[in-house]
């Protein structure tokens, strides 16, 4: 498995890359999740891993941004269930839910990527590999599109 990225958090709230060797924002942060990229981030005073605290900060960022994708009701609902004697259950059934849909959005993704012209068919030299079907700069709540 591939080691996720080094980020350092200091005391002065700046995020730093050590792999780039230069300070980021929590937008460059979402920008590595939604490449792929795993990231772990790390407190620089303690050692203590918080990364699930910056990725739910980037998450909140992106809840205020155009159109948000957990309801009011979902977040109550989550509130509701952590501390629960049901949280463990609810937490397992959430992380297989949104496998089994990356599992047939990639499913429903393949056919259409084949289904896609090649290089050597494709007028001005479009094909899979330089056609994503989705990057940072389309998303509607980076570009400002959807919001109301």
């Amino acid at each position: 498995m591939i080691e996720p990225r080094l980020i350092k958090k200091y005391t002065n709230r700046r995020l730093y890359d050590a792999s780039q060797s230069r300070h980021i924002t929590l937008d460059d942060v979402r920008n590595m999740v939604v490449s792929g990229e795993r990231v772990k981030v790390i407190e620089d005073k303690t050692n203590q891993d918080i990364t699930r605290l910056i990725l739910l900060q980037v998450i909140a960022d992106q809840e205020q941004l155009g159109r948000p994708m957990l309801s009011t009701l979902l977040l109550e609902s989550l509130v509701r269930f952590h501390g629960n004697s049901l949280q463990v259950f609810f937490s397992a059934w959430l992380e297989k839910s949104v496998e089994t849909f990356l599992q047939q959005q990639h499913s429903a993704i393949r056919p259409a990527t084949a289904a896609r012209p090649t290089s050597a068919t494709a007028p001005s030299g479009i094909d899979s590999t330089t056609t994503p079907a989705f990057t940072p700069e389309s998303d509607p709540a980076r570009t400002g599109a959807g919001k109301s």
